[in-house]
């Protein structure tokens, strides 16, 4: 008899251990939509932690000043790199799940389109990026 009290109290507790843990992946998941504004001469703006992606892109695009283009990140990365000897000329940026690899082809953008000595110019991730 003692067994099946302890054996039901076991059961209740990894239940609402996994309610809890289910919870907590849907609030941190919740919280997860990016953006990223570019634009010329150097000018971004960026949003992380959103609720909503649409929230994300309009605080992105606000703070952008200039003719901007928004891409959105979600769980990943995003980054912009400009060409240090024209600012106002070559610019690349890009989204990947990793900053490594978000800085990585940011730069290799920048270079394909003529840039000659291209910087990361700002990057952002999101919730786990």
């Amino acid at each position: 008899m003692a067994s099946n009290v302890v054996a039901r109290r076991c059961a209740m507790f990894f239940f609402a251990l996994s309610v809890c843990v289910s919870g907590a992946r849907y609030i941190t998941e919740a919280h997860a939509a990016g953006a990223f504004a570019v634009g010329k001469c150097g000018a971004y703006g960026q949003a992380y932690d959103y609720n909503a992606e649409h929230e994300a892109r309009a605080a992105a695009q606000k703070q952008c000043k200039g003719e901007c283009t928004t891409v959105t990140m979600k769980r990943a990365c995003a980054a912009m790199s400009v060409d240090m000897t024209n600012p106002c000329g070559a610019y690349g940026y890009a989204v990947k799940p990793n900053i490594s690899a978000t800085l990585n082809a940011a730069t290799r953008e920048c270079y394909k389109y003529g840039g000659k000595e291209c910087v990361i110019r700002a990057w952002a991730c999101d919730a786990k990026g």
